[in-house]
């Protein structure tokens, strides 16, 4: 494929971006009144150049929440379904931005006016384009989970710190209220020696109504869409609209149910400030209605993760499907017909987190998804304690405003592929054990699952063929 690297308007950009990114952190004043633009709104010339491939469902609101910054040019819209009516609806918003249905012909044609790259394609294509744009030298922003195997997490992982780009992977909670109270109050050591987490979702899926599926159905290809790209590096299967445009989520060989969909706004600050890395065990507790092509109805999946850092060994048990929530403590919750106390509000998805301080009083902290703060429970305990509890900043840099200060060297992303990477592979090992049920025994050293070969096998499979070139770092 042809690299673009030169012409003068690049070469302008790109040294922009690097002054940025050697002087950002010193800057005291804000970039546009230190320009002298007294209108509070950065020139075209300094902001940084977008583009944006997959621009229809979640790439809607990527592309409306880069926009609010005001902080990117959209300069390129690309999806393989450019004509339908969500996309349009997305052209039409950026007439100035060229059209692409086909990624690689948007690199050819543009690369360089490209300083930065969205993704927010299904789960199995995040990653070639991922990694094509890096090694381009495009920073990166990548919808979560980050890929859909723990070996393209691997490779993106490495390539992200072998090319130096800012990355960011699309967990926005990662930037809001939680993620900055989470890593103070670990911190600051209110949160410390929690040796048991409860995650669950358990909202209805798509798939959750799908009888007998035994094999993946097969329609005529809508006008217009490049199947052979949809594909990509994952497993060749027919058209149909139980893949396109929203229902891929629902089959292990493109999606990652909704585990690999919640999980990363549920459990991200957990993974991260509690430094749990790779389990050594994952169990699959409970599969309900299970088909080797499509996730299962519930799921209840148990990590074992070991002592850390001088912190104790710790479980995560992760709930998901309708109806099959967690039994919890007398204070989370109430009890059921059945005499199970289930948690309080069951309509919302939740983490419910379990630590034990040094001094021996128990704490217990519950929250939600994305970025919905904690609070210590029983009430009479929040009371004993809030005056002591350190507060956290209000006024902090959004999700995409991070990436984006990040490309130009300002800020550091909050959720490199080097900490959504590894969340992500936390997952890709659970989605194992809902499709193979049992025991997984798994190796944190090697990297490797030592107790079930085909499981292994997926850890890291073969691409398609035509698509070996994106797999090499």
């Amino acid at each position: 494929m042809k690299k673009i690297y030169s012409t003068t308007t690049r070469s302008t950009r790109r040294d922009f971006l690097k002054k940025s990114a050697i002087y950002g952190t010193f800057s005291i004043l804000p970039s546009y009144l230190a320009l002298g633009n007294k209108s509070g709104k950065l020139p075209a010339s300094e902001r940084v150049n977008v583009a944006f491939v997959g621009i229809a469902n979640r790439g809607k609101t990527n592309l409306g929440g880069c926009k609010k910054t005001g902080l990117a040019n959209c300069v390129a819209l690309c999806d393989i379904d450019i004509h339908s009516e969500e996309a349009k609806e997305q052209t039409t918003k950026f007439p100035d931005a060229k059209t692409f249905t086909d990624w690689r012909k948007m690199f050819d044609e543009m690369g360089d006016e490209i300083d930065a790259v969205v993704i927010s394609t299904p789960d199995h294509s995040h990653f070639s384009v991922t990694m094509q744009a890096m090694d381009l030298g495009k920073h990166v922003y990548c919808e979560k989970p980050l890929a859909h195997t723990f070996g393209q997490c691997e490779r993106l992982i490495a390539k992200a710190e072998k090319t130096g780009v800012a990355t960011q992977m699309g967990n926005q909670g990662h930037s809001g209220g939680n993620y900055f109270q989470f890593k103070l109050w670990s911190e600051k050591r209110i949160i410390k020696d929690v040796t048991k987490i409860t995650a669950h979702m358990n909202s209805k899926r798509r798939w959750h109504s799908w009888k007998n599926i035994s094999a993946y159905p097969e329609q005529s290809v809508k006008e217009g869409v490049d199947w052979d790209l949809w594909l990509d590096s994952a497993p060749e299967h027919p058209y149909s609209d139980k893949l396109h445009p929203g229902d891929w989520r629902s089959w292990y060989d493109y999606g990652s149910g909704a585990f690999g969909d919640w999980g990363p706004h549920i459990l991200d600050t957990c993974h991260r400030f509690l430094e749990l890395g790779y389990p050594t065990k994952i169990k699959a507790v409970k599969r309900d209605t299970t088909s080797s092509l499509i996730y299962p109805v519930a799921s209840t999946i148990q990590f074992d993760f070991a002592p850390r850092n001088n912190m104790p060994a710790c479980h995560v048990t992760w709930y998901d499907g309708q109806g099959n929530f967690p039994e919890v403590e007398e204070e989370l919750g109430r009890l059921n017909s059945d005499g199970i106390r289930q948690p309080v509000n069951l309509s919302k998805p939740g983490k419910i987190i379990y630590g034990k301080a040094t001094d021996g009083s128990d704490l217990v902290f519950q929250g939600g998804s994305h970025a919905k703060t904690l609070r210590i429970i029983p009430d009479e305990k929040l009371k004993e304690l809030a005056a002591t509890l350190p507060k956290i900043a209000t006024k902090q840099s959004g999700h995409y405003k991070n990436f984006l200060l990040g490309c130009k060297g300002e800020e550091e992303p909050r959720s490199p592929f080097a900490v959504g990477g590894t969340l992500t592979q936390v997952f890709n090992l659970g989605i194992l054990a809902q499709r193979f049920g049992g025991e997984i025994q798994f190796d944190p050293s090697t990297k490797q699952i030592t107790n079930h070969p085909e499981a292994n096998t997926l850890l890291d499979p073969e691409p398609r063929k035509g698509w070996e070139q994106y797999y090499k770092v």
